[in-house]
C-alpha cells in the first residue's frame, strides 16, 4: 500500500503581493509622498525578500499607476500631476455617468449605497483614513455596479488605486466629516441627473487639488 501523502497547508498570499500590498499602505496613506524613489535593493533589505521579488512588487504597483518607471530616474510613488489627474477624472465622467444614466433610466435604487454611505461617515468620524478610503470606493463602485454592465463596471474597477491616490491628494482640502455629507448629496443628485452630477462632483474635486497644490 502506498504510503499516504503528507497534506501541505495552502499557500499564503504571494510574497511579491505583500511587498505590495505594504508600499501601497505606505503611498495611500500619504507616507511615502509624490516623488519618492523605490529602490529595489531598499524594498529586498526591509521585508527580507530577493531583489527579483522587489522588482515583482515595484511592476505590480507601476501596473496600478501607483508608481511611475524612468528610464536612468527609476521607479517613484506617482505624483498624479494635473494632465493625469484630469484625464483620470475625464475617464471616471464618462464610465460614471453612463452607468447612472441606465440606473435612473431603469429606476434602480443601487444595492449597498446606503450602508457604505454609512460606512463613510463612520470612519470619518473615526478619523480611520485606510476605512475612508474603502468606503469612498465603495460609495462610487455601488453606483456603477447597479447599471449591471459588466463592462462598465470591470473598467471602473480597474482605477480603484488610482482613485485611492486621488483621495489622498484631495484629502487635505476636506474637513473631517465633509466627505461623507458631500457624498450623501452627490447620490442623491446623481441618481435624479447623472449628466450634470457626475460632472460637477468631479470637476470640484479635481480644482480642490489643482487650487490646493497651487497655494501650497
Amino acid at each position: 500500500m502506498p504510503p499516504r501523502r503528507r497534506s501541505t497547508p495552502a499557500p499564503g498570499p504571494r510574497t511579491a503581493d505583500a511587498v505590495a500590498d505594504a508600499v501601497r499602505a505606505g503611498i495611500l496613506s500619504g507616507n511615502l509622498a509624490p516623488g519618492t524613489p523605490l529602490r529595489e535593493e531598499e524594498l529586498s533589505a526591509t521585508h527580507g525578500v530577493s531583489r527579483h521579488t522587489a522588482r515583482t512588487a515595484l511592476a505590480k504597483l507601476t501596473a496600478e499607476r501607483l508608481a511611475t518607471a524612468e528610464p536612468y530616474r527609476g521607479v517613484r510613488v506617482a505624483s498624479l500631476d494635473d494632465d493625469a489627474l484630469v484625464a483620470l477624472q475625464q475617464l471616471r465622467c464618462a464610465l460614471e455617468t453612463e452607468a447612472l444614466r441606465i440606473v435612473r433610466d431603469r429606476g434602480i435604487h443601487p444595492t449597498g449605497v446606503d450602508a457604505a454611505l454609512d460606512d463613510l461617515a463612520a470612519a470619518e468620524n473615526a478619523g480611520d483614513w485606510p476605512a475612508t478610503l474603502a468606503a469612498h470606493a465603495r460609495v462610487h463602485l455601488a453606483l456603477v455596479e447597479a447599471a449591471g454592465s459588466p463592462r462598465i463596471a470591470q473598467e471602473y474597477r480597474r482605477l480603484d488605486s488610482e482613485m485611492h491616490l486621488l483621495l489622498t491628494h484631495v484629502r487635505p482640502a476636506y474637513a473631517p466629516g465633509s466627505l461623507s455629507a458631500e457624498h450623501r448629496a452627490y447620490v442623491e443628485q446623481a441618481l435624479a441627473d447623472p449628466e450634470r452630477a457626475v460632472r460637477a462632483h468631479l470637476e470640484h474635486s479635481t480644482r480642490a487639488i489643482i487650487d490646493g497644490r497651487r497655494a501650497g
